[in-house]
């Protein structure tokens, strides 16, 4: 009997031990996160971030986080949520047929200013396991590693506004005519509305792949 009895005093504090070194390990990704948060970040500036997720939670992640984006009003913290398609020839039944398929599966992008809210928000995300960068410090990417992705850093003069009739010369949508409905400053997009299966469907598009139409 005494045996059993320091056996189950033996296996608590085993669990005491175990759950306090979890806590220290919390402890320790959040130091990291807001020791991350120098120079430009800690100025207000956005910046481009890899989001690590559970394989297949992707687009469920970014729809999270859109919501939360929405309901806490963070429009200007956290800019854009990304998840990078790229086309795809693929063979069935003998036909070619082009499909989208995700560039990083398990990897999402946010454009955001990093800082307590944000990363917390993000962190937090029902999908997310952390950020990507050593020691889990959240690293921007640079210029180099968003071309590849289609991310444009410098700003584009446009010159339509919304009602305007475009035609997209790039991207997915090329050669697609619609009215602009939106125009987004901050990610540099116009919202066009398109007519697909029989239906008016509004579609984001860069401003790089979008011109009016004369």
């Amino acid at each position: 009997m005494a045996d059993t009895k320091d056996l189950t005093t033996s296996e608590a504090e085993m669990t005491s031990d175990v759950e306090a070194t979890q806590a220290e390990d919390s402890m320790e990704t959040l130091a990291d996160a807001v020791e991350a948060q120098d120079g430009e970040t800690k100025g207000g500036k956005a910046a481009w971030y890899v989001v690590h997720t559970y394989s297949g939670y992707e687009n469920k992640v970014k729809a999270n986080l859109d919501k939360t984006i929405e309901n806490r009003n963070l429009q200007a913290e956290i800019l854009e949520v990304r998840v990078p398609m790229q086309d795809v020839v693929e063979m069935k039944n003998g036909t070619r047929k082009t499909v989208q398929k995700k560039m990083f599966p398990g990897y999402v992008l946010v454009n955001m200013v990093m800082n307590d809210d944000t990363w917390f928000v993000v962190r937090n995300t029902r999908g997310v396991t952390g950020f990507v960068g050593p020691g889990s410090k959240p690293v921007p990417l640079t210029e180099a590693e968003m071309k590849p992705l289609g991310i444009h850093t410098d700003n584009v003069n446009i010159d339509f506004a919304i009602g305007d009739t475009v035609i997209v010369v790039a991207g997915v949508w090329k050669d697609t005519v619609g009215a602009v409905q939106r125009i987004d400053e901050n990610k540099q997009t116009a919202t066009i509305v398109v007519e697909m299966f029989g239906r008016e469907t509004p579609v984001e598009i860069s401003f790089a792949e979008v011109r009016k139409l004369n």
